[in-house]
């Protein structure tokens, strides 16, 4: 009888703790890719393209930025973001960190940053550097197996 509670107890314990591996090996497994799809966006800014950066971002998505709604990416990007992004010769990301909490099917990042853009020379030939603390918050949605960006909300001030 012994034996046997014994082993019912090892069983239950077995499988217990392989539940709990398994939900952390896939907690990873969805962090990271979240961050696989943050680091594309970034990626992309700092090479001042929108290139391949639509498909990161749902249909529907929000995107406010320093006080204002910007509607959905695609108008972000039409209206706002990449007319911005053909007047600069250089957007780099520097003091980059993110935190990822995912709560399948959602998650949440906050990335803190300092950016520095320096503008193409004007007509006279004077450029401008522009550097800037920022942060933002993203809730990307698990979507026919793909983490997409549905609400993102950034802001910055002047770097210290």
């Amino acid at each position: 009888m012994k034996t046997l509670k014994l082993a019912t107890l090892l069983t239950l314990l077995l499988f217990s703790t392989s539940q709990i591996y398994s939900q952390n090996t896939d907690s990873d497994t969805e962090k990271e890719a979240v961050l696989k799809v943050m680091k594309s966006y970034k990626d992309a800014l700092q090479n001042l393209t929108t290139e391949g950066t639509f498909q990161l971002f749902s249909e529907n998505s929000e995107v406010f930025e320093s006080g204002g709604v910007e509607g959905s990416y695609a108008h972000y990007i039409e209206h706002h973001l990449g007319p911005e992004l053909e007047h600069f010769k250089k957007f780099e990301f520097s003091d980059y960190e993110i935190d990822v909490q995912v709560d399948t099917p959602y998650a949440f990042t906050t990335e803190t940053y300092i950016y520095t853009i320096v503008l193409k020379p004007d007509d006279k030939g004077d450029t401008r550097t522009i550097k800037k603390k920022g942060v933002a918050t993203s809730i990307l949605k698990k979507m026919d197996g793909n983490w997409e960006i549905i609400k993102t909300h950034s802001s910055s001030r002047n770097s210290k």
